[in-house]
């Protein structure tokens, strides 16, 4: 990040004046052109972070999550700036797209970037909840409220939520709500197979030859208790990575189904492991193995986004693996 953090206030600051004082030489962007929308009616949006005021459609969104991203493209709206370090498949296009800014990596928002794109509308999750008063001296910011520790409550109402808020600011709710429907459908869809059904799963993690895993309070606590899928394991873990388990863990709970999430694969850019390549003697002994329920997951839904509209179909799609005979 370009700002030194003891002054990254004040060089905000100095940035806007700058810029109040060449509005009268430069366009904000090429949709500034726009005519001003007088029939727009301000929409406030409340999140954990405060309450955002909309006063006039946002020409110009910054996404700086990849699940904003997501939103965005199910809605048809134009990303103008989004950080492209870790972009996943589904989302691929906007990386190499020329006309998008990059404005750093996820985790850590270069604002001096931020600020070049020229938003009237930042995106943001908790991953960047820690930049959101630097943030919101640019242009309005608004906070996902996604709870990537513990996705047990409300998860998939938090995605529909945040759908309908963005369809209500730019003026696209009967899109938002039939998004809204799609996933309603689908879960519909997937508690119809899953709730009378006794195979019981366990949500893994592998890094590197390491495994951890993820119970009902947990970034993946959504899959029980949305999904109606049955735990393994009854541990209850709010790390955003997991509980570090052995092998012998694994064994000794015996899951029907195992989905695996690689992460090693997202994160370093190698191949996703699968069968052929994971040699573990102690897993191959479990129930789920034996039965061919080991379901190597798409990586990048589940680990990049988890809560965003295609997302949670990939992950939903890869529930449903875990059921089929």
């Amino acid at each position: 990040m370009i700002f030194n953090s003891k002054h990254k206030f004040g060089a905000i600051t100095l940035l806007l004046a700058t810029a109040v004082a060449l509005q009268g030489c430069e366009p904000k962007t090429a949709t500034a052109n726009v005519s001003p929308q007088t029939d727009y009616e301000p929409v406030a949006i409340q999140h954990h972070l405060g309450t955002t005021d909309i006063k006039q459609m946002p020409q110009t969104v910054a996404a700086l999550d990849m699940n904003e991203v997501d939103f965005l493209d199910q809605l048809n709206i134009p990303v103008a700036g989004m950080p492209k370090d870790f972009v996943p498949h589904f989302l691929a296009k906007y990386k190499t797209a020329p006309n998008i800014q990059d404005t750093g990596a996820i985790v850590q928002p270069n604002m001096e970037k931020v600020y070049a794109t020229r938003p009237d509308l930042i995106l943001i999750t908790s991953l960047q909840a820690n930049h959101y008063k630097e943030l919101t001296q640019i242009a309005p910011t608004i906070h996902f409220d996604v709870d990537y520790k513990d996705s047990q409550s409300a998860h998939i109402e938090v995605i529909k939520k945040h759908l309908m808020d963005l369809g209500k600011i730019f003026k696209k709710e009967k899109l938002a709500q039939q998004k809204v429907d799609e996933i309603n459908e689908k879960v519909k869809e997937t508690l119809n197979i899953t709730q009378n059904r006794p195979e019981k799963a366990l949500i893994v993690l592998h890094n590197n030859g390491s495994y951890s895993s993820f119970g009902l309070k947990s970034r993946y606590g959504f899959v029980f208790n949305d999904l109606g899928v049955k735990p393994a394991s009854p541990e209850i873990d709010t790390a955003l990575h997991g509980q570090p388990i052995s092998s012998e863990f694994i064994l000794k709970t015996n899951p029907d189904i195992i989905y695996i999430v690689d992460r090693t694969a997202v994160m370093e850019s190698r191949p996703t492991i699968n069968a052929e390549s994971l040699s573990n003697p102690l897993l191959k002994e479990t129930n789920a193995w034996k039965n061919g329920k080991v379901i190597f997951a798409d990586a990048e839904a589940w680990y990049i986004t988890a809560a965003s509209p295609t997302s949670l179909k990939l992950i939903i799609d890869d529930v449903l693996k875990g059921y089929r005979d």
